[in-house]
């Protein structure tokens, strides 16, 4: 079936269920940002493939939120479709709740998968829809998944135990503070849904998840017992040899039993409402005592130990010696002709695959050429993918998964002559790199109050960029990590603390000629001169070693400061990375780290 074939079946099922809007959100049971193909529905539905979109159906019209790093993207997947397109944040966009009031009458029914929308949302959603007169309920079956004949099963792919070597603690010692912090809020349970929440807690990974190295499950933590609910296909000798009496393992599909048996119980059970679906708090019951708080285990998880920020700065150096491989072989073979998007992404993932501990992508190569570069989250096809010429712009936005930490890097890179606009853009987005990357903030600062560090070189020539500044990074877990973030929209209360990962990548687009960004990862740690002064300071240290591209630098735009810091950047660069490059890396290394003044 085309799409608008499966929005007529989906209609049929609509009315068959009494409802007269459907809402397909684009995660899964378990709040995931990236999703199994076996749960891919907003996806098989709409055509549309971003990460992020939610559709809704009514019964004659259909429309898909995403927000602006898709817009471009979405617009030409659902050309044709019947689905129209909701730019999300843009002034003349109505929100859901809007849409739907506006299409149906009052006293119309809304349905969705309670196991896919989360507490929070579901209870703002039933009343924002209450108050224009519509009512949300539950249809507990799928309505997509059942059009979706030819749906892939759940992975059961072997859990993998991740030694403490990497973990930098055991996780009996992870599971003993979380009761403890159970124990300070008089919770004797706590109820964990998140898949790298888990995989965090319990020192397991996976491949149940492109690029997320989780594996599906969900887990049950009272006070004196903790379950792992999981497909014992997926459970290995060694996994039940670590766990030993510590950590029982159930089957995934005896997670609602374990619900049901804390359900009504005298102790209260803890939940964090913005990750656990509806669908669990219904099994729980009106009469079991809910403490409705965010997980403890985010900020443990975000708080890098030593031994983690270590592995992940070690992971950065490897991944800095592929970059570098890769550069000095494009800048060979652009003008042989012979380069696509696709190749490069190829040949850049085979020198990451030469690395030790490397394990996968960290998520879906960013390859993208001239007007492809606008699209902030492109991703070629064999449709799109075209050829690397030796003029016009190119950017590479990528990472790895290595057992010891996740990388994620974009770099943008002149393939010919730079104009002075593209020089102008260029260098904005690179001071608004190095005035974060420079920033000193004291205790108690949050990512939402440095995002300006970033903007303002762009703001002073009213431009500005549509997305976040930042974002956390896992320990070879996910490349997009909270509670923290760098961004004027999300996070706005999260404080920054030591341990913290997270990305900078300021970046400048012009629909349909080129786009720039640049991004490196840093940690968060104290800034000990000017802590000397009675309250504690914090300053972000470099983990991403990989020169910029001084081709695109107008120079005329920098202080000596930056030009100082450019300079100090690079020559990092150099004494990490040459003692582990070949001749021709090697020597291209040094030709792109020369001083630019």
């Amino acid at each position: 079936m085309n799409t608008k074939q499966k929005l007529k079946a989906l209609r049929a099922l609509m009315q068959k269920n009494g409802v007269q809007g459907y809402i397909v959100l684009s995660t899964d049971p378990h709040s995931s940002e990236y999703v199994p193909d076996c749960w891919q529905r907003r996806r098989w539905l709409s055509g549309f493939t971003g990460s992020a979109g939610d559709v809704v159906v009514t019964t004659r019209e259909a429309a898909l939120w995403t927000d602006s790093r898709y817009f471009l993207q979405a617009a030409k997947q659902l050309e044709g479709s019947g689905i129209s397109l909701m730019k999300q944040g843009e002034p003349a966009t109505p929100s859901m709740t809007a849409f739907l009031a506006s299409k149906l009458r009052k006293g119309s029914r809304i349905g969705v998968d309670p196991a896919i929308m989360t507490h929070t949302q579901y209870m703002t959603l039933r009343a924002s829809l209450g108050e224009r007169g519509l009512k949300l309920v539950s249809v507990k079956k799928n309505l997509v998944d059942t059009l979706w004949t030819e749906q892939p099963p759940i992975p059961l792919d072997k859990i993998h135990v991740h030694p403490v070597k990497f973990a930098g603690e055991k996780y009996q010692a992870k599971l003993k503070k979380l009761r403890a912090a159970m124990n300070d809020t008089g919770a004797k349970a706590h109820v964990i849904t998140m898949l790298d929440a888990i995989a965090w807690l319990f020192n397991i990974r996976g491949t149940d998840v492109a690029y997320n190295p989780v594996a599906i499950a969900y887990a049950i933590v009272t006070d004196k017992r903790a379950t792992l609910y999981t497909a014992p296909e997926k459970v290995t000798p060694k996994l039940r040899r670590t766990f030993g009496k510590h950590v029982q393992l159930k089957p995934y599909e005896d997670f609602q039993k374990g619900l049901k048996q804390l359900a009504g119980g005298r102790g209260k059970v803890w939940v964090d409402g913005a990750t656990v679906n509806q669908l669990t708090v219904d099994t729980l019951g009106a009469k079991t005592k809910l403490l409705k708080k965010d997980s403890p285990i985010t900020l443990m998880k975000a708080c890098k130990n030593p031994v983690e920020i270590e592995g992940t700065r070690a992971a950065h150096i490897r991944d800095g010696v592929a970059m570098v491989n890769f550069l000095s072989w494009l800048e060979r073979n652009v003008e042989k002709g012979t380069v696509t998007e696709i190749s490069a992404s190829d040949k850049l993932e085979a020198f990451r695959a030469e690395q030790d501990l490397f394990r996968g992508l960290s998520f879906d190569t960013i390859s993208a050429y001239a007007g492809h570069g606008a699209i902030i989250h492109y991703s070629s096809t064999p449709r799109t993918n075209v050829r690397l010429k030796p003029e016009g712009i190119y950017l590479i936005d990528s990472g790895g998964q290595y057992l010891d930490g996740t990388t994620d890097i974009t770099r943008t890179i002149c393939l010919g002559n730079p104009s002075a606009e593209q020089k102008d853009r260029f260098t904005r987005v690179l001071k608004g790199h190095i005035a974060l990357a420079m920033a000193r903030f004291p205790k108690g600062t949050t990512g939402a109050q440095l995002d300006s560090f970033a903007r303002r070189p762009l703001w002073d020539a009213g431009l500005d960029y549509g997305h976040g500044t930042g974002h956390g990074v896992g320990s070879y877990l996910n490349v997009h990590e909270g509670p923290h973030s760098v961004s004027p929209k999300r996070a706005l209360t999260v404080q920054l603390r030591v341990g913290m990962i997270f990305s900078n990548e300021p970046g400048y687009y012009k629909a349909g000629r080129y786009g720039f960004r640049t991004e490196n990862m840093v940690a968060v740690v104290e800034d000990k001169p000017a802590s000397r002064r009675g309250r504690t300071f914090y300053c972000l240290k470099q983990l991403t070693f990989v020169p910029v591209d001084a081709k695109l630098i107008e120079i005329k735009l920098l202080s000596d400061m930056e030009i100082a810091w450019i300079n100090a950047y690079h020559a990092a660069v150099r004494k990490r990375l040459l003692p582990l490059l070949d001749r021709k890396a090697a020597a291209w290394l040094r030709k792109a780290t020369r001083p630019i003044k």
